[in-house]
């Protein structure tokens, strides 16, 4: 979602809870929320989700407004359940990112992604485009004024699957990422094969910390991205997160390591 539309439906609903004549404690009681997360939501420092816009329209008698203006944001670009996971990543001073799969989509290279989205052969050829689009739309955070820190974990294998057809992209992908690991605010660390089995196999996560120190996680599966600020969920995530990471190489013996990976490759 553009960073424009979540700002104009924070706005709105601002507008519109001021017009009602409602404070934040007044309001959060209705739509049972909690002043300071009524004030998150409002400021941008926490995202909001559908059933919050669809009962502050019924509060506010807004005439369906707020669900109509995500309704226009998800046509532009992104399915609802993976708007609020975007917005909480757009405003996350931290990402802390688990892939043992792909290379993370924040670190994809337009290449990798256009062929990684291209592998869903329901997809017409215009919707390979304006998806590959979006995400690389999504990696501007890591490039404005005040980016967050972002660290990644990946397992090794995705850096081996052999397919000549694929050799050039995939070189231009490893050097992309040994690129960004040696930005100041990224961190790539690589679990080795050798490790093995571990907990991170049983699929991606991703952990986004706001400015005010709350954290939002987001569990991938085939169909949907979960988004969660559960305090059982995200000690869980929390806890595997410290796994996997200690699992993983130094910083700067994962870019060795991607380096020999490069030349294999070529």
């Amino acid at each position: 979602m553009e960073e424009s539309t979540a700002d104009l439906i924070r706005a709105q609903l601002r507008r519109l809870r001021v017009a009602a004549g409602l404070s934040q404690e007044e309001f959060g009681k209705l739509v049972h929320y909690s002043p300071s997360m009524v004030s998150a939501v409002e400021t941008g420092s926490r995202p909001y989700d559908r059933s919050l816009l669809a009962r502050a329209d019924e509060v506010l008698r807004s005439g369906d407004l707020l669900v109509a203006l995500l309704r226009i944001a998800e046509r532009e670009g992104q399915p609802s359940w993976f708007l609020p996971w975007l917005d909480a990543e757009r405003l996350a001073s931290q990402l802390r990112v688990f892939q043992p799969t792909l290379i993370p989509a924040l670190l994809q290279t337009e290449g990798y992604a256009r062929a990684v989205i291209r592998c869903d052969d329901l997809l017409s050829d215009e919707e390979v485009e304006r998806r590959a689009a979006a995400r690389l739309d999504r990696q501007g955070i890591l490039t404005r004024p005040d980016p967050p820190q972002l660290i990644a974990v990946i397992d090794e294998a995705i850096l081996h699957r052999r397919d000549e057809r694929f050799q050039g992209l995939m070189v231009h992908q490893v050097e992309h990422l040994i690129a960004c690991a040696e930005r100041p605010n990224i961190s790539i660390h690589v679990i080795p094969l050798s490790v093995g089995l571990h907990i991170g196999l049983s699929g991606p996560f991703s952990l986004a910390r706001g400015v005010d120190g709350g954290w939002v996680a987001s569990q991938e599966a085939q169909l949907t991205a979960r988004p969660t600020d559960s305090e059982a969920d995200l000690a869980t995530l929390l806890a595997r997160w410290e796994t996997v990471r200690n699992e993983a190489l130094s910083r700067q013996q994962s870019i060795e390591l991607l380096k020999e990976v490069a030349k294999s490759w070529t």
